[in-house]
């Protein structure tokens, strides 16, 4: 093992900091081990911020894991907030310390640097940024000052600028607070981690909440008005006018004090690190929001700031710091979130960024239930999984539903991480009772459906032939006359699978059908019956629920079991 460092520095806490300073203290009970944190708080709840506004966590003080004394008392570190790291002076190995609260200024030595300074909120260079009623989230300070206007101003309407994880938390809570919310984003759909198809899903329950979306619109800029903001957009749209704002553009990696040592800098400004987390100074290890990683899936270089990353990070850091060789393998960019009633995760993959690597991929669409269907409380979820055509690799998952989500996802989150295929999971023997599953869980039917698929059992078609039908070509809805009589698909004939033998006399060879049903399974076995008696078939991704949900904005709200009927 090499030589322990006496004296190791650490700047930032959270995540990354925090962890690698209690590894290093389980590992080596002499070191000397100092954390330097910029803002008060050297260990809080990150993602717990959104929910101390919506009124969730209560307490102020459940938001802080660790205090300098905490930390002090069971691992001895020395835990120094409101000290910000100003340089680096590496030739000396020594930081250059900055009191925020005292005024005093003072170098520090070390032997070994971690740096785990985070990332910041983005905020563009547009008229107005700093007006008083325009805030981020991105600590506990800025928690506080969101809940102390909330609780002192009163607002009644929020304008929050970013559809992603934060964007869409604190719309929610925002809502919870008795806010009205209007959500602006320059994609053209929420959640970037998801698909148009799947964010679909989200934005129907956004309607439902009486949250307003502006889609593919810009912030140019921000006009303070008597007690309130106005917000103008680009693209046409009229300037939104509210009483606060919140800015949840995304993170930048904070790589300045990095970079004005010398050290090497990656994509999106985000420290270069190799695999032990080590700098291109030996010395200089980093972690967390602010460093560049490998894509698990494609290989290539990218920034992902989660905190289940940053704390392996940091414990990987420590460990090499201490002459354990332990190695960071990369990350798949695993996600879940809470949106009012709706859970939606996410690994791996989306399409376009599939696209954009250059893989032959493919995807599957189910809509299964978290468990069995005979029992009581059984509830659809959307399930979307991409995969490799050559290899059936999985390369991306996504899901959203009322429940089920988290679980299904955290499964296929392994696969991907582990290579695994389409045959993998159909081999993979998962927990099985009618309160919690079916006996074939939704994980193991992705790998049947993508197996019929790469064995030319079935062909699948996506929505779009709705809208632009092939020539020669029909859609046969499949599902029983009282569904059909409910509702149906402009142009759809009705063949009720239980009855597809006795119409095939009447049917055309010549015509390509396509199939839909409410889920897709009755879709799939009037596809086999087609395909087996000579006639050209294809099987609708994902059933009429989930054409429905996307194009016509209605989550299906009482679930069915796959034959149709209500549970």
């Amino acid at each position: 093992m090499a030589e322990k460092p006496k004296t190791v520095v650490i700047v930032g806490g959270v995540a990354g900091g925090a962890s690698a300073a209690a590894r290093l203290r389980r590992l080596d009970e002499t070191a000397n081990i100092i954390i330097l944190e910029r803002t008060g708080y050297v260990s809080y709840a990150n993602c717990g911020l959104p929910y101390y506004i919506g009124g969730a966590i209560k307490d102020r003080d459940r938001l802080t894991l660790q205090t300098p004394q905490s930390f002090r008392e069971r691992f001895n570190v020395d835990v120094r907030v409101n000290s910000e790291a100003a340089s680096i002076d590496r030739a000396a190995k020594s930081v250059h310390v900055r009191d925020l609260k005292g005024g005093g200024e003072y170098d520090l030595s070390y032997d070994a640097l971690i740096l785990s300074p985070g990332a910041r909120a983005v905020k563009p260079r547009i008229p107005g940024i700093d007006g008083e009623r325009i805030f981020t989230l991105r600590n506990v300070e800025n928690t506080f000052a969101i809940d102390d206007f909330i609780r002192d101003a009163r607002p009644a309407s929020a304008v929050v600028v970013g559809a992603g994880f934060i964007g869409m938390e604190m719309a929610e809570n925002l809502v919870k607070r008795g806010l009205k919310v209007t959500v602006v984003d320059k994609l053209d759909h929420v959640m970037p981690t998801l698909d148009a198809d799947m964010a679909a899903l989200v934005q129907n329950q956004m309607y439902d909440e009486g949250v307003l979306f502006r889609k593919s619109a810009g912030v140019t800029g921000f006009a303070a008005r008597e007690g309130g903001v106005e917000v103008d957009l680009d693209d046409g749209y009229a300037p939104l006018e509210a009483d606060m704002a919140i800015l949840a553009i995304g993170v930048e990696p904070e790589s300045d004090l990095a970079a004005a040592c010398g050290l090497e800098l990656g994509v999106r400004g985000a420290i270069k690190v190799d695999d032990r987390m080590r700098t291109n100074d030996p010395a200089i290890y980093a972690v967390g929001d602010a460093v560049q990683v490998k894509n698990r899936i494609t290989g290539e270089d990218v920034a992902i700031p989660l905190a289940g990353p940053a704390n392996k990070q940091g414990r990987i850091a420590a460990d090499n710091i201490c002459g354990i060789e332990s190695t960071y393998k990369g990350s798949i960019g695993s996600s879940v979130m809470k949106f009012f009633n709706l859970t939606i995760a996410s690994c791996g993959l989306t399409t376009r960024a599939a696209e954009q690597a250059g893989i032959d991929f493919d995807f599957v669409i189910t809509n299964p239930t978290q468990h069995a269907t005979y029992y009581p409380g059984a509830q659809y979820f959307m399930l979307k999984v991409l995969y490799e055509r050559g290899t059936k690799r999985i390369i991306g998952a996504q899901a959203v539903g009322p429940d089920g989500v988290d679980k299904r996802m955290d499964v296929l989150a392994v696969a991907i991480a582990q290579g695994m295929t389409a045959d993998d999971l159909v081999d993979l023997e998962l927990c099985y009772a009618p309160p919690y599953g079916a006996a074939k869980d939704p994980v193991n039917m992705i790998g049947y459906v993508i197996q019929n698929i790469m064995d030319g059992l079935v062909e699948t078609a996506p929505w779009s032939v709705v809208e632009n039908p092939p020539e020669n070509s029909m859609l046969v809805d499949v599902r029983s006359k009282k569904e059909f009589s409910q509702d149906h698909l402009d142009g759809a004939v009705n063949i009720d699978v239980d009855g597809m033998r006795e119409k095939l006399p009447d049917l055309d060879p010549s015509v390509t059908y396509h199939i839909y049903c409410q889920v897709g399974i009755r879709g799939y076995i009037a596809t086999r019956i087609l395909t087996q008696n000579g006639f050209k078939a294809k099987n609708l991704q994902g059933g009429y629920s989930f054409y429905n949900a996307v194009d016509y904005a209605s989550w299906r709200k009482e679930a069915t079991s796959a034959c149709g009927m209500p549970v």
